[in-house]
Formats: C-alpha cells, sequence, structure tokens
C-alpha cells in the first residue's frame, strides 16, 4: 500500500460500507433491465448482507460470487462484491470485478470511485485520475477522496494542481501532518523543477544563482547559500537585491557585523529598502555597535515606513539603553497593540515603567512577559514534535 493510504482508506471503506448496501430486490431489477432477480437470488443477497454486518468477508464474498454467476447482469453485485475485495486490499480483484459491474451500469459513482482508488493503489496514476476526478466532481468535499487524489496528481508530476487540492483540503482540516506533508514536498518539487529550468536556460545566470541560494537558505544550509549569493553579487554587484540576500543570510546566523555590511551596501543599490535599513540597524543593536548611530538609522526607517513595528521596537530598545525610558513608550504602546503576544515588547515595557517608578505596572509586565515566554517556548518544543512526526511519516 503507498504511503500515508492507509487511514485514508480505512475512512473511505467505512463510508462506502453505507453507501453500498443491498438494493431492494425492485430496484436490483430496474437497474439489471432483466428477470434475473430470483428467489434464490434474493436469498443470496440477503446471506451476503448478514455476512457483510457480522464481518465474515469471505462468505460475502462466496454469496456475491454465486449471485454473480446466477444473475450476470445485476450490476448492484459487483458493485457490492467489489466493495469486499477493496475494504480486503485485494485491488487486482476490484479493478477486475468493479470494470464488469460499471460496464453494466454506468451510473454508479461509488463503483467508479473505488474504481480509481483501487488503480492508485496499484501505482496505475493515469488510469486512477479521470475515475477520481470525476468522483472529487460530484463530491468536492469528501476529505479522503480529496487527499488520494492530491497523491494520484504528484504522482503523475501535476504538481500546481496537486498544491491547490492540498491547500483547498488544509483550509478544511488544518491540523494535518500528511497534507503539510505532502504540500511541503510538493512545493519544494516545484521549487526544483523552477531551477532546473532555469539553469537550462543558463546556469551560470543572476536568477540562477540566487534561486539556488534561496532554496539552500529554506533548508538552512547557509554556507552553501552564502556561496550563491556571493557568485550573485560578484555577477550584479549595483543591483538591487545582491546585498540583500547575502546579508539576510548572515543576519539568520547571527553574524551581525558581516550583516551590517551587507545591508549598507544594499542601501547603495536601494536608498529606500526599509527592510534593509531596518535589519542593519538591528544588526548594530545585536553586536552591541553604537547605539546612537543605530537610533539615526531607524528614525530614517520609521520616517519612511512608519507601520514596521519591527523597526519600532529596536528604537525603543535603543532608547532604553540611552536611558530615554520615557520616548520609548510610544513606541512600545503602538506595537503592543499590533502584537500584543510578543515577548520582547513586554519585557522592554517593564524597563520604561520601572524608569517611571510604576512598580505595579512593571511588575504586570514582567508577569506577561514570563507567560508569553512560556508559550513561546511550548509552542517551540511542540513543533519541534510535529517535525519529529513528520520526519516518521516520511520515512
Amino acid at each position: 500500500m503507498k504511503p500515508h493510504s492507509s487511514a485514508i482508506l480505512d475512512a473511505v471503506s467505512v463510508l462506502l460500507a453505507v453507501c453500498l448496501l443491498l438494493p431492494a430486490p425492485q430496484a436490483a431489477r430496474a437497474q439489471s433491465g432483466s428477470d434475473e432477480v430470483t428467489p434464490t437470488v434474493q436469498r443470496l443477497y440477503a446471506e451476503a448482507s448478514a455476512a457483510r454486518r457480522q464481518g465474515d468477508d469471505a462468505a460475502a464474498t462466496s454469496k456475491y460470487q454465486a449471485i454473480i454467476k446466477l444473475a450476470p447482469h445485476l450490476a448492484a453485485a459487483y458493485n457490492n462484491l467489489g466493495m469486499v475485495y477493496f475494504n480486503e486490499h485485494d485491488y487486482p480483484h476490484a479493478i477486475e470485478i468493479l470494470r464488469r459491474g460499471l460496464a453494466l451500469n454506468a451510473n454508479m459513482p461509488t463503483a467508479a470511485a473505488m474504481l480509481g482508488m483501487s488503480y492508485f493503489q496499484m501505482g496505475e496514476d493515469a488510469k486512477a485520475e479521470p475515475l477520481l476526478r470525476a468522483a472529487l466532481k460530484s463530491n468536492p468535499k469528501d476529505d479522503q477522496l480529496e487527499m488520494i487524489f492530491a497523491q494520484d496528481l504528484i504522482h503523475l508530476q501535476k504538481l500546481n494542481e496537486a498544491a491547490s487540492y492540498l491547500n483547498d483540503f488544509l483550509s478544511r482540516n488544518p491540523k494535518s501532518q500528511d497534507a503539510w506533508y505532502l504540500l511541503g514536498k510538493t512545493y519544494m518539487q516545484l521549487s526544483e523543477d523552477a531551477l532546473k529550468k532555469i539553469n537550462e536556460i543558463d546556469p551560470n545566470s543572476l536568477v540562477a544563482h540566487e534561486i539556488a541560494g534561496e532554496i539552500d537558505e529554506s533548508m538552512h544550509n547557509y554556507d552553501l547559500a552564502l556561496v550563491e549569493f556571493k557568485k550573485a553579487i560578484d555577477m550584479a554587484p549595483h543591483t538591487p537585491g545582491t546585498h540583500m540576500h547575502m546579508g539576510e543570510a548572515y543576519w539568520y546566523t547571527g553574524k551581525w557585523q558581516s550583516a551590517e555590511e551587507e545591508f549598507k551596501a544594499e542601501l547603495e543599490n536601494d536608498p529606500n529598502n526599509c527592510i534593509a535599513r531596518w535589519k542593519m540597524a538591528n544588526s548594530m543593536l545585536e553586536d552591541n555597535d553604537s547605539n546612537d548611530k543605530a537610533l539615526g538609522e531607524l528614525n530614517r526607517t520609521i520616517e519612511r515606513c512608519p507601520t514596521l513595528m519591527q523597526a519600532r521596537v529596536d528604537r525603543a530598545r535603543a532608547l532604553v539603553r540611552l536611558g530615554r525610558q520615557p520616548d520609548a513608550l510610544p513606541d512600545l504602546l503602538m506595537a503592543e497593540k499590533e502584537s500584543p503576544k510578543e515577548p520582547s515588547i513586554h519585557f522592554l515595557l517593564a524597563s520604561v515603567y520601572r524608569a517611571q517608578g510604576k512598580a505595579a505596572e512593571a511588575q504586570q509586565e514582567m508577569r506577561t512577559y514570563g507567560t508569553l515566554q512560556r508559550e513561546a517556548s511550548a509552542a517551540v518544543a511542540a513543533q519541534a514534535s510535529d517535525a519529529n512526526a513528520i520526519k516518521s511519516a516520511a520515512h
């Protein structure tokens, strides 16, 4: 069986067991267009149904096989026998029987869906696709079917469409680790395909090196990312964006002086880049560089981009270091309103209130800071646990 699908198929089996209950003899006769539903056939149907209810699939299989011999044009019998094979994961027999039933009556949606899923389990993705697509069109909110169809599309390298269906699934099931794993895998493949296309055009182009660096950076391979970004800078040192990439790679790894130099170089190419100016000032603060110098850059950043709250928090930090706590309060209150769960804001507020002699307010901010820090630590631990679970599922 293919990975990530056993739980899905179990759920589908339960659904089909409900959907494909024995039709009444009158309905079966009308469906077949013949007089094959004899009292013997009716008795066998009743016995097969009883066997299914008791979980005796072997007996049910035998009864349905006997029905097909007596009533070879009764599509419902093929339908139900196909369901038994499908639930037993006997996909070759399920395919054979379901195809025969659909040849008699093409208007059996659940049989068509089972046939598509059986093809998928047998690795016949091209045959599965039209059947699964039609089944999902009839029932677009069927979670199990949508997941199987998305996997089928991935196998067929229809990655953009697969991503669309996975995003739709995740809008209803945001905690599905299997879906997030598949979506991440799909996006990674799309990124690799895009880079392959770019390399086919010109493997030594500026764009090729920048995208290769971004992919390495996304996987936290910062050393490799820096190599690619350096190649891009060597090719186009005065093009906006090249130094920004390098600066951010240094910034993510805490190499503050190198990051500051690259952001400064970026601002020579793009003087209006607020993010570059803020991160340059942030690097100064993290490296315990001149607080006055950092404050000047932060003032320029906020003057041009007043809604950049990260810059306001850093300006407040610089002001606190310079002993200008009252001046820091407006920025912190504005930032708190936008991001009330950011711990660092409350830590700085506590410092400001303490300097103003507001002991009660300072203590409350420290309590809030402690609570948010614990929540943040728990969230990081949970993410690590989820990542380990996804890795385990991947293997």
